[in-house]
């Protein structure tokens, strides 16, 4: 393991957890903070995020302690949060997005879409990488997803730059005809939110860590319909799955389509320009 001579870093994580650093190494990924590997002198290891001041690391600590405090998935235990500073358990293992695991991540996903609230947000507003998401708890699922997912991000892509006029215009058009396409759920489910492979931590054969949660309560849809996306997600977990919540064929025609906006313009807005012809493709799909 790297040592790292900086004082400040040191006095930082020493003055939190009240006990020696040895040493720490960087770690991949962490969009809004730096990402720490630390070790103490007795050789325990845990994670931290350190912070640029930007974002508010205590944000992602109160979703860590509410998935870990109301769900079943194996998110790590928070020893340390303040707005600048998140530190928490270290999970060995890797990223593996085939095969048992997927199978362990299903079950584990079916039993935490089955925690249920009263209404379609949360609490409090969270975080999806970097960006706010807003989380008015309202009764109304299309509601809440037209307003609070679907307008509220195309507003943000606008702020970026990277969203043109027309297709802004196209997509206020079909999130005015929802109504169409979705239906509302039976009752809202709490989601991770943010549920792709580098998220995902795997050993044995089993899902050892889940990390960086984006969590609400929503149509348990939404959660299926990202793990649809990009590279997609292997048949083992869909199987899974539904042995305890079945899939029904409009969401693999219709919805996760319709779900699928509010990632792509997420990831339009960070990214740019590059994730626009699948906004297209998908609007031009239903007619607008």
């Amino acid at each position: 393991m790297k040592n790292d001579s900086g004082k400040a870093t040191r006095a930082k994580l020493e003055h939190a957890l009240q006990r020696p650093v040895r040493a720490w190494q960087a770690l991949a990924g962490g969009m809004i903070s730096r990402v720490l590997r630390v070790e103490l002198d007795d050789g325990e290891l845990l994670v931290a995020k350190i912070g640029d001041g930007g974002h508010d690391l205590s944000i992602e600590a109160y979703m860590l302690r509410y998935l870990r405090a109301r769900s079943g998935l194996p998110v790590p235990a928070v020893l340390h949060a303040d707005p600048s500073l998140l530190i928490m358990e270290y999970v060995p293992g890797r990223s593996v997005w085939e095969g048992e695991p997927l199978s362990h991540l299903g079950e584990l996903l079916a039993g935490c879409h089955q925690v249920t609230g009263d209404a379609y947000g949360l609490e409090r507003d969270t975080l999806t990488g970097p960006l706010r998401q807003p989380n008015p708890q309202m009764t109304s699922w299309i509601a809440f997803y037209r307003e609070q997912r679907l307008r509220y991000m195309i507003g943000v892509a606008r702020a970026s730059g990277h969203l043109p006029a027309t297709i802004e215009q196209r997509l206020f058009q079909l999130a005015e005809n929802l109504e169409q396409f979705l239906t509302e759920p039976r009752r809202p489910a709490l989601i991770h939110g943010d549920m792709w492979r580098t998220n995902v931590i795997a050993r044995n054969g089993r899902i050892a860590g889940i990390i960086d949660p984006a969590l609400y309560y929503a149509h348990n849809e939404m959660e299926l319909a990202y793990m649809t996306l990009f590279s997609g997600t292997g048949s083992e977990f869909f199987s899974a799955y539904s042995r305890h919540i079945p899939i029904e064929d409009e969401f693999w025609s219709t919805r996760r389509h319709i779900y699928n906006l509010y990632p792509l313009l997420v990831h339009l807005t960070l990214f740019g320009q590059k994730y626009l012809p699948p906004i297209e493709e998908t609007i031009k799909r239903f007619g607008y």
